[in-house]
């Protein structure tokens, strides 16, 4: 095979660009062009706040939809527990905690969508 592969994804003998990747096609004009900059990047912490932006938003537009809310929670705790390197048991209990608190909060607003999330035990 003639060309080189490197981050970018495959290219031509002279160097050019021949396709940019194997999701490229899944992205948008403005997703390909961030890519090179997401390349770049090194850690999670963006991808944290934004998984937090995200949960807020949710919480602000569906507060009713608790089942969401214990998904969000849940990749939270995850992204988390990937930054921090925290143990199975300190991952749990910082899911508990906070699944806790969207209980009881939830819970006066909507106890009818309590049930929804009750008996996950993945949040």
């Amino acid at each position: 095979m003639s060309g080189t592969r490197g981050r970018a994804g495959r290219r031509r003998g002279d160097g050019s660009q021949l396709v940019a990747g194997f999701y490229d096609e899944a992205l948008s004009e403005a997703e390909r062009a961030a890519l090179p900059l997401a390349r770049e990047l090194q850690g999670i912490d963006e991808e944290i706040a934004v998984v937090r932006l995200r949960l807020r938003s949710a919480l602000e537009q569906r507060p009713e939809d608790l089942t969401l809310m214990a998904k969000g929670v849940d990749l939270l705790v995850k992204a988390l527990s990937a930054r921090y390197r925290l143990s199975k048991d300190e991952k749990a209990d910082l899911s508990a905690g906070i699944k806790g608190v969207l209980e009881e909060v939830g819970g006066k607003l909507y106890p009818e969508a309590i049930g929804d999330i009750a008996g996950n035990d993945g949040c």
